[in-house]
């Protein structure tokens, strides 16, 4: 299917908003960043190409000043905290997890207070106090305790739950193909889930459509989709990508 053919349900849907008068929000979530690398420098052209803000969830416990140094210049990109250590302590029977109930929860929330505090003492400009955690999953006992750490908000994968014990601001889009080829997945499926999304939206819920990336495995798949991705919705009059802080207020 060509680019052309393959956007149009994309297409229909954004002007299907615009007639309405109305604009869907989108957020991009690109997780696992630690340092500077080359993926990262391509993220970094192609969101700033199409000003698209971006929040990286960062790993504290593998980060430092490199990275401070490199988005210190980066007013469109936030930093959220990453777990700890991005280290899997579930069983091998059970799905990878580092902030699971295998540890006692004192011992997991204060590595997640360590990481808070080191993530904003290394980038006060760009910190927002999100918790994001490795593998989208968290032991639910655990979360509440998170608002008395600084977290205004949690970021997992999949439609939010209203009434939860924290406000969500959630990702809902993933390209990544991690069962199979571990690169980018086909655009059309890419697509009828972005369709699907905005489907819902439009049909009367408010939450912002997450965009979830990893740079550090995209292959040319994956930033292909991206570039369409941006192209596509960057300058659209019924798209509003968003910088997370500014949803946190919302």
């Amino acid at each position: 299917m060509s680019e052309g053919t393959s956007w149009e349900p994309l297409r229909r849907e954004l002007d299907r908003w615009q007639a309405a008068g109305r604009a869907a929000r989108f957020w991009l979530r690109d997780d696992d960043a630690v340092e500077p690398t080359p993926d990262l420098e391509t993220l970094l052209a192609l969101t700033g190409r199409y000003d698209i803000p971006s929040t990286l969830a960062v790993i504290p416990a593998l980060t430092g000043e490199a990275l401070a140094a490199r988005l210190a210049e980066e007013a469109s990109v936030a930093v959220a905290v990453h777990g700890w250590s991005h280290t899997n302590h579930a069983g091998r029977e059970r799905k990878k997890q580092e902030l699971g109930s295998e540890r006692p929860a004192d011992v997991v929330l204060a590595e997640l207070r360590d990481g808070f505090r080191l993530l904003q003492r290394l980038h006060p400009a760009r910190f927002v106090p999100i918790l994001v955690p490795p593998w989208n999953r968290i032991d639910a006992a655990l979360i509440p305790a998170l608002p008395d750490l600084g977290f205004a908000a949690l970021s997992v994968y999949g439609r939010a739950k209203r009434n939860g014990p924290m406000p969500l601001l959630n990702t809902h889009v993933d390209i990544i193909d991690w069962h199979g080829t571990r690169g980018g997945r086909s655009e059309e499926e890419l697509v009828a889930e972005l369709v699907a999304e905005l489907g819902d939206r439009f049909a009367g819920s408010d939450e912002p459509i997450g965009v979830l990336t990893h740079h550090l495995v995209h292959d040319a798949a994956a930033w292909d989709f991206l570039s369409a991705l941006f192209e596509q919705t960057g300058r659209h009059p019924a798209v509003r990508w968003s910088p997370a802080p500014a949803l946190l207020q919302a």
